[in-house]
């Protein structure tokens, strides 16, 4: 898929693929870069994971229990 660079920097990403990682206005994106790759992810916050844990195995357990973590530890440091 081709997007285009507008002013400032800002790119549009296509509906299509806004829909299919389910990413809505306020959603927040990870950007790495990887040699010369941009490589941009959708960051699962815990309002996302919320409920999700009733009939996980125990490694969805544990990455929810590093996401909350690192939510405390944001607000802590605020």
């Amino acid at each position: 898929m081709e997007v285009k660079v507008h002013k400032k920097g800002i790119i549009v990403i296509p509906a299509e693929v806004r829909r299919k990682l389910n990413i809505k206005e306020g959603s927040v994106m990870e950007l790495q870069i990887e040699g010369g790759k941009i490589i941009l992810k959708r960051k699962i916050t815990l309002l996302d994971a919320y409920g999700v844990d009733k009939d996980v195995g125990y490694l969805a357990l544990k990455e929810l229990e590093k996401l909350r973590k690192e939510e405390v530890e944001k607000e802590n440091s605020i």
